[in-house]
């Protein structure tokens, strides 16, 4: 029984700390970065965490139940997929940034008063410089993205918890191997090992909802404080998430070979 509750302890504390890991926190902070509610930030964490666990118990599941092999290939191709995700949010956040530049260049040109701060289209939040003329708003209410995926996606009742969901599925492939390879070495029943690896999900969760909503506390005290700094700290993120990206795709694709013949994969 104490061993038991050992593993469990074990397994929810190595979740939590798992969360923290740089790409992940990078990843979700370029979400959170378009948001002002820490609630709302809490649920982007929660289902960052859930997408993560659901890959970690299937691809850990087979390999633990059924020793399931990861060819090296496979397996770095998981954690490329990492890589070119955090190049594309980050590249989301760069293109937000210049928009909002383009914005501040053509209200300069008008009459109005131009200021910025965090406003809302519907459940859109977000910051860019405007008057409060409604001529001088650079955007209609539905021309929000927001909005466009209201109209394409409308229908799915989850669908704005998928963003983040499926960030977290895409993150587990890169780790599962690696978590599930530890724990068989060192929990011999498989019924524990699967249940650990739902313990370490659950920590997971936790710890990400953790980030999340300090990351969203931050920006809150912060941004009220101080002008555009939500806009430039969405800047800084998004080139931290695209230089990071772009420096795994060369360790994988190069470095660790997988666009060459011979590549070489350990799982970390």
């Amino acid at each position: 029984m104490i061993s038991f509750l050992s593993i469990i302890a074990i397994g929810f504390f190595l979740g939590m700390r798992h969360a923290s890991d740089p790409d992940h926190v990078i990843a979700v902070t370029t979400i959170v970065t378009r948001q002002n509610k820490v609630s709302r930030a809490a649920v982007t964490g929660i289902f960052w965490g859930v997408g993560h666990t659901l890959t970690i118990l299937v691809v850990g599941t087979a390999i633990i139940l059924f020793g399931l092999v990861i060819p090296a290939r496979i397996g770095l191709s998981m954690e490329l997929s990492v890589a070119v995700m955090l190049v594309i949010l980050g590249a989301m956040n760069i293109a937000a940034f210049v928009r909002s530049a383009r914005s501040v260049a053509k209200l300069q040109r008008g009459t109005s008063t131009v200021h910025s701060h965090l406003h809302s289209h519907g459940d859109y939040i977000h910051t860019h410089p405007h008057g409060h003329a409604p001529e001088s708003h650079p955007h209609a209410p539905d021309k929000t993205p927001v909005a466009r995926m209201d109209r394409l996606f409308g229908g799915i009742g989850l669908y704005r918890q998928l963003r983040p969901l499926m960030v977290g599925v895409v993150h587990g492939l890169a780790g599962s191997a690696a978590v599930a390879l530890l724990v068989l070495t060192t929990i011999r029943d498989p019924r524990w090992a699967v249940a650990y690896l739902l313990v370490f999900g659950v920590g997971t969760v936790g710890g990400m909802m953790l980030i999340t909503m300090s990351i969203a506390s931050a920006f809150n005290f912060f941004g009220k404080r101080h002008a555009n700094f939500t806009l430039r700290l969405g800047l800084a993120s998004g080139l931290l998430s695209l230089v990071f990206g772009m420096v795994l795709v060369y360790q994988i694709g190069f470095a660790s070979g997988l666009f060459s013949g011979h590549p070489l994969w350990t799982p970390h």
